[in-house]
């Protein structure tokens, strides 16, 4: 897959992301979607009888990429990636993102990343990125950092990527 364009960036954990949605919701464990992206819509043509969408605009800034609900828990993520081998550049999270986790933590929702760097993934916690940014005047993330505070998720077969799995040993302790 080519991650030098912008348009594709993103995509490959995104797809990951999705597939294993797609099987949170079909075993009935999780009720979580990707958020769709705010449009708005300024012409439409009709080739074939078929609607062709041929300008559109971004209605409003968007807050992060998948919500849903978990063990009776709102939960709100991001999907990351970074080419870069070293950190992980704060630029990747935008402010209203940001603002975002923060009200989603305040109202005791559950909100956090999953970043794909190095051929790894890693659910790193909102509460960890705000405190992190906080305490630091860095404008990336040491990839050091992200191992050793983010949670590493391994790919497997069924679910792909089974972030749930931390989510449960992170906020569902006394559960299991």
């Amino acid at each position: 897959m080519n991650f030098t364009t912008h348009k594709n960036r993103g995509m490959f954990l995104e797809n990951i992301i999705n597939e294993t949605n797609s099987y949170y919701v079909s075993t009935d464990k999780a009720l979580i979607f990707k958020k769709p992206t705010p449009i708005k819509v300024i012409n439409v043509n009709y080739p074939n009888n078929k609607a062709v969408i041929d300008k559109a605009v971004f209605d409003h800034i968007s807050t992060l990429d998948y919500n849903g609900l978990y063990k009776g828990k709102y939960i709100e993520f991001d999907a990351k990636e970074s080419k870069n081998k070293m950190s992980f550049p704060l630029s990747n999270i935008k402010e209203h993102q940001l603002l975002h986790i923060k009200s989603v933590i305040r109202h005791n929702g559950i909100a956090f990343l999953i970043i794909f760097m190095c051929n790894e993934f890693y659910l790193f916690k909102g509460e960890t990125l705000i405190e992190f940014i906080k305490n630091n005047n860095r404008k990336s993330i040491p990839f050091e950092f992200i191992k050793k505070n983010g949670y590493k998720i391994n790919e497997k077969f069924i679910p792909r990527l089974d972030y749930l799995k931390i989510v449960d040993d992170i906020y569902f302790k006394e559960d299991l």
